[in-house]
């Protein structure tokens, strides 16, 4: 993909809408990545990385593989793909690997 396509965008996702004031740019970009990071503590049981790239996402496989996408809407799908696999954030599996990942950074017994 060419680096003209990470730039023309889209139409805003409502999940960009959140937070901040219209044309607060800082705080926009703050949130965007807050949310990366938020989104990463789930994608990274699936081996995957989310980075806020000129105002688009990047996801990256286990592989290296990785895509550009438009919001956080198209995640997922897209995690399916890179993966070959069901991601579901909701399986039970998935929450459990989360809250222990999460006990650790803690300090807490695994």
């Amino acid at each position: 993909m060419c680096g003209l396509c990470g730039i023309l965008g889209v139409a805003e996702h409502w999940t960009d809408s959140a937070g901040g004031a219209p044309g607060a740019t800082a705080s926009r970009q703050a949130d965007r990545q807050h949310r990366a990071r938020v989104a990463n503590a789930v994608l990274g049981v699936f081996g995957l990385k989310l980075s806020d790239w000129m105002n688009r996402y990047t996801l990256t496989g286990p592989t290296g593989r990785s895509a550009v996408i438009d919001n956080l809407g198209a995640v997922w799908p897209m995690a399916e793909r890179l993966t070959g696999r069901p991601c579901d954030p909701l399986d039970p599996a998935v929450i459990d690997a989360i809250e222990a990942r999460a006990g650790t950074d803690r300090g807490e017994p695994g």
